[in-house]
């Protein structure tokens, strides 16, 4: 609370009393919670007679660095954020089962139990990338829900190019820089039969680490946009930007369906026009990814001529051989 009545001071000094008034608080205990936030890295001024003023914000995703940020209307509007947690997207569910609304986004700095697709584990160190799930209440029948993994996609490629680095896709969620994987994207849903009650798209994007903060079984496979571009991203630019943008996309699918989100997909792709190896629960296939329908599965042309459409699935580019 003494963060957020510094922040709506601006450029001017709050006195000692008037925090101590506004939140019930002994002058001592004030000082004690200003002493903490400079901890965390937050410039505070102090000056005899005046008061306090917050000179410097630290790059840390709380609503105070996000809100002035955003330009939505819903997305980001109510933001959930922890310094760790297990899972944003296990998190979000559970608000969602609570009745969370449409937007509301949670945001963590670390994660215990990241994850990513069927089943596999995210890593997720503390103060380097984003981690957030956002809670959406679409009117889609349950068959269209899998469109918003997409537009998450799409928005996601987006603002990493403009971030300064050309992103593509790999069908369905990978995000790449360099043909390395620089981001994913969870989505999970609760639905009935002709009904979706809500879904929550979980993004994960590596910004700022490094080499080393990788496992070694990801070195050669995974980047981050920092090592791409050459510099430091700001985070909270970063994830604003993408908040903004994500909802864009969604307002677009909203009105104009998934067309759009086809066509935009289509020319970020690193899939499309390669010769690729499917591996699905029940089977595997190879052939050569031709297209996406219109309901975002892919579409493989095998060396027979046959054309077969995969919903879900793990694809590999196959190296011609040498």
């Amino acid at each position: 609370m003494i963060l957020a009545f510094l922040a709506d001071g601006g450029d001017e000094f709050t006195s000692g009393a008037a925090l101590s008034d506004k939140l019930g608080l002994s002058r001592t205990a004030v000082w004690k919670h200003v002493e903490a936030l400079r901890k965390m890295g937050y410039g505070i001024e102090a000056v005899p007679s005046r008061g306090y003023r917050l000179v410097e914000v630290p790059d840390r995703l709380t609503a105070l660095e996000l809100t002035p940020l955003l330009a939505t209307h819903d997305v980001g509007r109510v933001i959930h954020f922890a310094e760790s947690m297990a899972s944003t997207n296990a998190t979000a569910f559970t608000l969602a089962n609570e009745g969370a609304f449409h937007g509301e986004t949670v945001v963590a700095e670390a994660q215990t139990q990241g994850r990513g697709r069927r089943g596999r584990s995210w890593v997720s160190p503390a103060g380097k990338n984003l981690y957030c799930s956002v809670i959406l209440r679409p009117e889609l029948p349950p068959a269209r829900a899998s469109e918003l993994t997409l537009v998450a996609a799409v928005a996601l490629a987006e603002t990493v190019t403009e971030a300064g680095a050309p992103a593509k896709i790999k069908w369905p969620n990978d995000v790449q820089l360099e043909g390395k994987k620089v981001a994913g994207i969870l989505t999970e849903l609760s639905a009935e039969a002709e009904r979706v009650h809500f879904v929550v798209v979980g993004v994960g994007v590596n910004l700022n680490m490094g080499r080393a903060d990788f496992p070694d079984d990801l070195r050669e496979s995974a980047t981050a946009l920092s090592m791409v571009r050459g510099q430091r991203v700001p985070r909270a630019l970063f994830t604003a930007a993408f908040l903004t943008r994500f909802e864009q996309w969604l307002d677009r699918h909203a009105e104009e369906g998934f067309a759009p989100v086809r066509e935009a997909w289509k020319k970020h792709s690193s899939t499309l026009g390669q010769e690729v190896l499917v591996k699905t629960e029940a089977m595997e296939l190879k052939g050569t990814a031709i297209d996406i329908d219109d309901a975002g599965a892919l579409l493989v042309k095998t060396a027979e001529g046959k054309v077969e459409r995969v919903l879900a699935g793990d694809v590999e580019q196959v190296r011609p051989k040498r």
